[in-house]
């Protein structure tokens, strides 16, 4: 887009498009971008498919909200052409297939020159949904080839969307995903008290669905109550919490685990932890691990596609474990139970992968510079 007169890089309108604004990582993600775009000056557009989700009232005061009102992701590109027509934005980050897709062509048909670039933060290949067809994966591949960049959470999520939908890995970036992280942690003891009295604290942090494996470390937890006068907390909530729920209960567990359900700021509950624990069978990057750096916890994690591997710089900033190990991840418990071990860096590193360097990055795929 060329700059008119008048518009200046550092006011160019920028837009954020995602289905809702519930609580997952790519939600928390889009508050964090917004954040950073406002701050550096831009009109900020968030199109939503439908104005709905917990993180609403999040946003900030100073972003434009646009409710698409499509009840179903196939009737997006109307309102969404209508929207691109009306605003004009120089540039629209599009967040999850199929939204990157609808959004370059809702662009061809309202006939604008906007940016459009489609971000991706999952590995696809491991999703039910419609890419499993061939065809689908030809139309998307070609409307991706047609956005002005493409960006990925992780290296195995660039890997994965290279070999699945067929775009050139060189044509993907790898921004890790910036995080509105606190510039200090909230007062511990008011919510240790959520956790059952004199026990190590354990956190885990994700919603309650099949690929965060909350049965594996329930089993493992089991294992680590044999030794150790501990319990486990569980931030989330999901489809999967009255299976769980008798999970714990058939473990004897429930006087050990607390189901807290979801919470807009996992912060004090970071403050109060003594470990934190991430049992996914897959991830696209694991905004909740550099969260728990940020807290300046010990961290256990499988070691699962795509992000646990990069965020931890191959163990050094917590211990990877094989996926689907309950032993290994009990013992692995056990240890940093008795013998924390926190690298002197980790608050550093967590800054490093999702502090402002990581919004600057984005601005400039955004600006086109």
């Amino acid at each position: 887009m060329t700059v008119g007169v008048g518009v200046s890089p550092s006011n160019q309108r920028l837009a954020v498009l995602l289905p809702d604004l519930g609580g997952g990582g790519a939600e928390r993600v889009a508050l964090a971008l917004m954040q950073g775009f406002v701050e550096r000056g831009h009109p900020v557009d968030l199109v939503l498919v439908n104005r709905r989700g917990v993180l609403l009232p999040l946003v900030p005061e100073d972003v434009n909200i646009v409710d698409l009102g499509a009840r179903k992701l196939r009737q997006v590109i109307p309102p969404l052409v209508r929207y691109l027509r009306q605003y004009r934005p120089h540039a629209l980050q599009a967040m999850m297939w199929p939204l990157p897709l609808l959004a370059v062509i809702a662009r061809k048909l309202a006939r604008v020159d906007t940016r459009i670039i489609g971000s991706e933060h999952t590995t696809l290949s491991t999703m039910p949904h419609g890419l499993r067809h061939p065809a689908v994966r030809a139309i998307t591949r070609q409307a991706y080839l047609s956005a002005d960049a493409l960006v990925a959470v992780s290296a195995g999520v660039a890997d994965d969307l290279a070999s699945f939908v067929g775009v050139p890995r060189h044509k993907v970036a790898v921004i890790h995903n910036p995080l509105l992280l606190p510039d200090r942690l909230p007062d511990a003891q008011q919510m240790a008290a959520r956790w059952p009295a004199d026990t190590k604290r354990i956190l885990a942090v994700g919603a309650l669905k099949s690929e965060k494996n909350y049965p594996l470390l329930l089993r493992a937890f089991a294992l680590v109550r044999q030794h150790v006068n501990a319990s486990l907390l569980i931030l989330g909530d999901g489809p999967l919490r009255g299976v769980l729920e008798q999970q714990v209960s058939d473990e004897n567990l429930t006087d050990s685990v607390v189901f807290v359900g979801f919470e807009t700021d996992p912060w004090p509950y970071y403050a109060a932890a003594h470990l934190f624990v991430l049992s996914s069978d897959f991830e696209g990057f694991g905004n909740v691990l550099v969260e728990a750096m940020h807290a300046g916890l010990p961290i256990i994690s499988t070691d699962c596609p795509n992000g646990p591997r990069e965020i931890l710089m191959d163990g050094k900033f917590g211990t990877l474990i094989c996926c689907g190990d309950e032993k290994a991840l009990a013992e692995a418990i056990e240890h940093d139970l008795r013998e924390p071990a926190l690298p002197a860096d980790q608050y550093q590193r967590s800054h490093a992968l999702s502090g402002t360097e990581a919004i600057d990055k984005h601005m400039a795929i955004m600006r086109g510079s």
